[in-house]
């Protein structure tokens, strides 16, 4: 029989779709509160606790550890780990699924104020894959944490609250433009002059940088910081934009960080729904992901192999073949978002191997660009476990694909758990305008990864 993609629209029920509305609802609400992967982190941990998981620190100490329990495990408040402890030994492995929460920006320099021409400036620098022409005119919001000398932790936030200012980086007007756009897109907008215009009026009876003073000046009443904190400072830049819903059939979400928080999302609404599995079921949010997966708070850290480590230990099993067993058994899914077919774009994907937008969770077997160059590339024998641990609760799926063969690609990190020994596959929401200020995702697909990946935990 032919293989053809199910329109997720035209074969779900009145009560489906009345789920699909409550899910879409509850997913702005936490794209709009998670805007960085620390905010993420924060909401994740706020959304487990009300449903009765505790630290790992809490069970570390008690000594207590018995299936059925819900823990998390927090890594530097960037990246966090939440597990349903199952029936089964922790040797015969999880179900896994991993999300990332970081997502492309503007991050400020570690020296970013600046003033020119009675203009003052916060300095940036781009964090992943972005189109930097794409981040001027926007509306924008600074989030993040800067410590004062005397080691106090100021979280700072502005241009969420419709009564906050917002910020904005300039570009040129279309009258004086005629070398501008002769040029690359890579180079309409150079990496240095993504500078965000934050204030324009002076400090009395000041000579030298009457403005930036002025803003340092603000800056020190309402936080109590001086210049010299922001060495300490983690401060991200993003769109000042609500996610919202989309379409006059309403059948989408519009929102900066879908990549990866949809999938994200995704996870935690099922991880939460789980009740005494057989398997330990495992939620991961990671970070660093959009710039290769490196650092302290990465996939590529030992936070996750650690932390169960320190599961075992609880249980008097903390040798290395537990722990070598308990991460080889285990199944993954690598929850993060493809390409959804574009008709404005049709030359740099294959339509038969993209995913279609409406059509449902997208599993994706290799990622990667070119010859399946950095990919991991999973085996049948997975693919079809996970198959029918779909069907098993009418999942509507499809396959897809990052862009045609020779156009490019890109990676998750499936590769890196991988190594671990897991079976492993990429499996997320298909994107309209990845890595955009605001991207696009269809309610029917978002609904159809919660279903998948709650089959998963549940089937697998």
């Amino acid at each position: 029989m032919e293989y053809k993609r199910k329109n997720v629209w035209l074969n779900i029920d009145q009560g489906q779709k009345d789920e699909l509305e409550e899910i879409s609802k509850d997913y702005i609400d936490f794209l709009n509160v998670s805007k960085t992967e620390r905010l993420a982190t924060k909401e994740i941990i706020r959304r487990a606790n009300k449903l009765g998981f505790k630290s790992l620190e809490e069970k570390i100490e008690s000594k207590d550890l018995n299936p059925g329990d819900r823990v998390y495990a927090v890594n530097k408040n960037k990246a966090v780990a939440l597990f349903v402890i199952g029936s089964d030994d922790l040797e015969k492995g999880m179900a896994i699924v991993g999300a990332h929460t970081d997502s492309p920006r503007l991050d400020l320099k570690p020296v970013p104020l600046a003033e020119d021409s009675s203009l003052a400036y916060f300095k940036t620098h781009y964090y992943g894959g972005v189109k930097k022409y794409q981040w001027t005119t926007i509306p924008l919001a600074l989030h993040g944490i800067i410590f004062t000398k005397d080691g106090e932790r100021i979280e700072v936030s502005i241009g969420e609250g419709d009564d906050e200012p917002v910020f904005t980086i300039s570009e040129l007007l279309i009258h004086l433009s005629k070398k501008q756009l002769e040029k690359p897109a890579r180079e309409v907008i150079e990496g240095e002059q993504l500078k965000v215009i934050i204030g324009s009026i002076p400090l009395a009876d000041e000579d030298d940088n009457p403005v930036k003073k002025n803003v340092l000046k603000i800056l020190n009443e309402k936080y109590g910081i001086v210049e010299e904190d922001f060495i300490t400072a983690e401060f991200e830049v993003v769109p000042a934009i609500k996610a919202r819903h989309a379409g006059l059939d309403n059948s989408m979400v519009i929102g900066h960080g879908q990549d990866d928080r949809v999938c994200s999302y995704a996870a935690l609404n099922a991880l939460l729904s789980i009740k005494n599995p057989q398997k330990t079921a495992v939620a991961l949010f990671v970070d660093k992901e959009e710039i290769g997966s490196y650092g302290a708070t990465a996939m590529t850290s030992q936070f996750f192999e650690n932390t169960v480590l320190e599961l075992l230990n609880i249980n008097d099993k903390a040798n290395l073949i537990s722990l070598k067993r308990s991460l080889k058994n285990s199944k993954v899914l690598s929850a993060d978002v493809t390409l959804a077919y574009d008709p404005n774009f049709k030359k740099v994907s294959e339509l038969d191997n993209t995913a279609q937008f409406g059509c449902g969770v997208a599993l994706t077997k290799y990622t990667g660009s070119g010859g399946k160059g950095g990919s991991n590339d999973a085996n049948a024998e997975y693919l079809q476990e996970v198959r029918s641990a779909f069907d098993i609760d009418q999942v509507i799926y499809q396959t897809g694909e990052l862009g045609a063969v020779d156009v490019g690609g890109g990676g998750t990190i499936a590769f890196i758990l991988a190594e671990y020994g897991m079976d492993v596959i990429d499996c997320g929401t298909p994107v309209i305008s990845m890595h955009a200020p605001t991207e696009l995702v269809s309610k029917a697909d978002l609904y159809q990864t919660v279903k998948a990946y709650k089959a998963f935990y549940k089937n697998i």
